[in-house]
């Protein structure tokens, strides 16, 4: 109850300033709809397919990205305004505040995710593995915005201030996105950069979007693999987040 509170608190102060969910969609949209019109005819040779379809699973998680980090700017917001502190006194545990901060940020990921989506469909875009593939996309979106509301929320309460923290951030969502798959296939990619495309744990869900998309077979056991990976992740940007705020509350 603790956690809903949390999150409903957060979502309510999200739809009374509605600008702050716009900014976080305008520049993943311009993407989509942007830069595959203007690739599209270029890229026909090595996407193979509707090029708007290929990288809308980068784009997906470009707004995964963009969307958790705006949770940890929601953080300094509530500094200034003391409600941050007032939470630290109040009985609630601390493992609660950091999880409904988070899942606050997992949630817009999903609303922006979904609008997304259903541009996409004007866009000639269509999911080959059909409702299944759609259904599994859910976790693989969901381990990405926990992951990554992890770690934005831990910077917020490392970094003195938002300029600092928005400038850390936007490096790197910027450096996870192009160190990725999310506009070149992995064959078009070679010497020093392939090796960081690789270790980008980002390129493996976008890679297993895009191929729920363009295909029509589901590979399971790359689907746990991926899964258990980023369970682990998860878990450790969730235990640094809660490592940091009782550090806080000893202040």
């Amino acid at each position: 109850m603790e956690t809903i509170n949390i999150l409903w608190r957060n979502m309510k102060w999200r739809f009374q300033n509605p600008i702050s969910i716009l900014l976080t969609i305008i520049q993943p949209l311009i993407w989509l709809v942007l830069y595959s019109s203007i690739a599209g005819n270029s890229m026909k040779n090595v996407s193979k397919s509707n090029y708007t379809a290929f990288i809308l699973p980068g784009i997906m998680v470009l707004v995964t990205l963009a969307c958790c980090s705006s949770g940890g700017y929601l953080n300094f917001i509530m500094k200034s305004k003391g409600s941050f502190y007032r939470i630290l006194i109040a009985p609630v545990k601390r493992s609660s505040i950091v999880l409904g901060q988070m899942l606050e940020s997992v949630f817009l990921s999903f609303i922006e995710i979904i609008i997304m989506l259903l541009l996409s469909i004007f866009l000639s875009v269509r999911i080959a593995s059909g409702f299944t593939g759609l259904l599994v996309m859910l976790p693989l979106i969901f381990f990405t915005a926990f992951f990554m509301s992890g770690l934005s929320y831990t910077l917020s309460l490392c970094l003195p201030n938002e300029v600092i923290y928005e400038t850390i951030m936007n490096l790197i969502v910027l450096s996870m996105f192009f160190t990725s798959t999310a506009l070149f296939p992995m064959n078009s990619i070679s010497g020093g950069l392939k090796i960081a495309v690789i270790l980008n744990p980002f390129t493996h869900i976008i890679n297993c979007l895009r191929s729920l998309i363009l295909g029509s077979f589901i590979d399971w056991s790359n689907l746990l693999l991926l899964s258990g990976v980023f369970i682990l992740l998860c878990t450790i940007s969730f235990s640094f987040a809660l490592l940091k705020l009782k550090r806080e509350t000893a202040l």
